[in-house]
Parts: structure tokens; C-alpha cells; sequence
């Protein structure tokens, strides 16, 4: 495999270097060198074009190669909020010890923050092997310059072969900035993970719009990194003693410096979101209008849980973006979920499989969904969910009476 190299000491005018790149692929860099940007498709035109050895293509083989045998232990960034952590942070901690398992390594943990410590006591009990816990006043809140920091102190001073970020608003900001520090490869919103042969981490993602799941390997760098969904992993159980051992670690106070100065937090208002719920009544095309959705809702609200939908619905404006199910939108594991109208794309279904039961309303009997559908309901949704909310009332009042 060849790759592209830039020698910057040999281009004299640099920024007429730049607009070589018809795709904006060539930039500078804070020391004014020119490197090469996520734009680059490769076409040799800054070789062909550039001054004599400025650009040239390299065989990677030729490159130094690593020693994987210098990498071991299967990290994952724990993610936590006034000493909490968050819930992806247990699966992955859960999907990490099923890895180690294979390969034989140890599960290491970093939990960084004002109060990480005493979110680093309750990991204990759940199958790390080591926490390194980097509590400083200044990682009160996230910032994407000292978290990145930070992270690359804990890698390159645990050196593992694997490293797994929960795909949140922070995971999703974090991991590509620690993956371009340390110069490694980085697959995002992976749905399942595997470990090959050698201690490859077999990343496994949608691709194409979902319909084919890409395995995606770093064979050629360490550490092998993955952000991962939330609800897609099995949380371990809590175990009765803890066995993870805590270590303090310290980075220096430059390593703490940020562009971003936050002045002031608001918390947002308490919200029910639809992956922390048991039970979901999903809409799809099937709802003609956005005033039908009222039934969805009631239906919904009967049942003792919340109104959601597919990507069409979310675009017209039916239900807010943070109720969407599918690749695009989120992924759920609800106890039970009733879909409306919705034919079942594998976009959507990648979304809510993992739901204990799944019960499904179409006209179509040869619908997707009912591939997935534990129950099927086939039928027009405008007769069959009038009914349910009919029935649903006359036994709520029979049990108030």
C-alpha cells in the first residue's frame, strides 16, 4: 500500500504549494509545514506538479515497522459527569473484558475530570484492571484541547493494543483528535467488535447506508481505536467486590491549555430520552399527517412510554431529531416496541433489533419489519391503534374503579 509523503524542506514557496490541490487537500500547519488534510484523494497531482521531491508516494512497507508486542491491554475512555459515569462507559467496559478474554490481555481504563475519582470507585466493580484517573480542576468540563491532551499521555504511557470511545456528542469530538495525535487509524459508530487473529480488532460498522456491515482493520498501526453506539453492547453485571486497581496520573499544566474559555453552564432541562425508556411506540410512512401523530402519542403515553420514528417522519417535522430510530438517528433496546407504518429498512431495524420484544403494524404482509417482529399485526394502522387506545382506557378505568 502506497502512501502519500510531504517533505516540506524542499518546497520554497509554500502556500503556491498549497493551491496544487484542486480538493484543498494541502494546508499548514501551526509550524507553517504542509501537511495533508481527510480531502486528499490521492491523485499524485502535488507529486506531478510540486517541486522536485516535495510530494512523493512511498511504499508503507517501507516504513518502520511497529512492534505489537509493545502494545497490550484493551482500553476504553470512560466517560463521566459529576463523578458519574456514563452508561456506554459500562458496556464498553463489558464488550472490552469479552476481548481480553480472546487476546489475553488486560482491561485498562482512563477517567479524566474535576470529580473522576469517585467515578473511577465505582468502575471497580466492573472488570477493569486498571483505572488511570487524571482528576484535575481544570477537566471540570469537557474541552476538546486538554481532554485530547490527556488522552494521549494515557496512551502513550499504557501503550494498549485497542482503544473504545463511547460514541456520544463528546466520544464523537474526542477520539478523532487522539487518533490524529498518535497517528493511527480511527473507524466511528461501530455496531460490533471482534478480535481476529494476531489482536486485530475486527471494527464492524454499516456502510453504503446500511446495506452492508464493512469489517474495518488497523493492521499496520497501534493503538487500534473505535468509537462504539450506546445500546448496542451488553452492560457487565456489578460484582459483589471490586478488583480494579486506581492510578493517579498527572499531565503537565501546559498540557491543560485551551483556545475556549467557558464562561458559564446551563443545565438543560430534565428530558426523557427515548434509549433510556422501556417501552416505544415507533410511526412510520404509514402516518399520513403530522396531527395523526396525537394517537401515536396517546398510544404511547398508555403504554407508559414514548413516541418515536423513522427518518422520513423526522425530516417532515412529525417528531423532534432526538426521536429518531436508525442509523441516522438512534439506537434503542427497549423492553417492547410497537412499529407503525414503518416498512423496516435496515436502516431503521439496525436501530431497535435488540429490543426484547419487538411487535410490528403493516398492510404489507410481506414487509421487512415483520423479519424482526416477534408479533404481527397486519392491518391498518388507522383501525388497529384507535382500537389499542380504546382498549387501553376501558381496562384503565376498570383498574381505578
Amino acid at each position: 500500500m502506497e502512501r502519500l509523503v510531504i517533505h516540506s524542506e524542499k518546497i520554497a514557496d509554500r502556500r503556491a504549494f498549497l493551491s496544487i490541490c484542486p480538493f484543498g487537500a494541502l494546508e499548514l500547519d501551526e509550524k507553517g509545514e504542509v501537511v495533508i488534510n481527510a480531502a486528499c484523494r490521492m491523485c499524485r497531482i502535488c507529486v506531478k506538479n510540486g517541486p522536485p521531491g516535495a510530494a512523493v508516494m512511498e511504499n508503507a512497507a517501507d516504513a518502520k515497522a511497529f512492534n505489537a508486542a509493545d502494545w497490550n491491554g484493551i482500553a476504553v475512555y470512560a466517560e463521566q459527569e459529576a463523578g458519574k459515569p456514563h452508561p456506554v462507559s459500562l458496556e464498553l467496559l463489558g464488550k472490552a473484558s469479552e476481548l481480553a478474554a480472546v487476546s489475553g490481555e488486560r482491561v485498562i481504563v482512563l477517567i479524566c475530570g474535576e470529580n473522576a475519582g469517585d467515578a473511577a470507585e465505582s468502575l471497580r466493580y466492573y472488570g477493569a484492571d486498571e483505572i488511570y484517573v487524571y482528576e484535575r480542576a481544570e477537566l471540570k468540563y469537557f474541552r476538546a484541547e486538554p481532554y485530547a491532551a490527556v488522552f494521549e499521555h494515557f496512551i502513550k504511557g499504557t501503550k494498549p493494543s485497542s482503544v473504545l470511545v463511547g460514541a456520544t456528542p463528546y466520544g464523537r469530538q474526542l477520539a478523532p483528535r487522539v487518533a490524529a495525535r498518535i497517528n493511527t487509524g480511527l473507524t466511528a459508530d461501530c455496531t460490533a467488535l471482534e478480535m481476529g487473529e494476531k489482536g486485530d480488532l475486527v471494527q464492524i460498522r454499516p456502510a453504503f447506508g446500511g446495506n452492508i456491515m464493512a469489517e474495518i482493520t488497523t493492521p499496520r498501526a497501534r493503538p487500534q481505536m473505535a468509537t462504539v453506539r450506546y445500546k448496542v453492547m451488553n452492560a457487565p453485571k456489578r460484582r459483589e467486590t471490586p478488583v480494579g486497581v486506581i492510578k493517579q496520573r498527572r499531565v503537565s499544566d501546559n498540557a491543560l491549555v485551551s483556545g475556549v474559555e467557558i464562561i458559564e453552564v446551563k443545565p438543560k432541562p430534565a428530558e426523557m430520552y427515548i434509549e433510556d425508556v422501556d417501552v416505544i411506540v415507533a410511526a412510520g410512512r404509514g402516518v399520513k399527517k403530522q396531527a395523526d401523530m396525537n394517537m401515536i402519542k396517546e398510544l404511547a403515553a398508555l403504554l407508559g412510554g414514548q413516541a418515536a420514528c423513522s427518518r422520513p417522519l423526522a425530516e417532515a417535522g412529525f417528531l423532534s431529531a432526538n426521536r429518531q430510530i436508525g442509523l441516522s438517528g438512534r439506537t434503542v433496546r427497549p423492553k417492547f416496541i410497537l412499529t407503525c407504518g414503518i416498512s423496516g429498512s435496515v436502516q431503521f431495524t439496525a436501530g431497535m433489533s435488540k429490543a426484547d420484544v419487538i411487535a410490528a403494524i403493516n398492510t404489507d404482509s410481506k414487509a421487512p419489519i415483520f423479519r424482526v417482529a416477534h408479533y404481527a399485526i397486519i392491518g391498518d394502522l388507522y383501525q388497529i391503534v384507535p382500537e389499542m387506545i380504546h382498549k387501553l382506557r376501558e381496562r384503565k378505568k376498570a383498574v381505578t374503579r
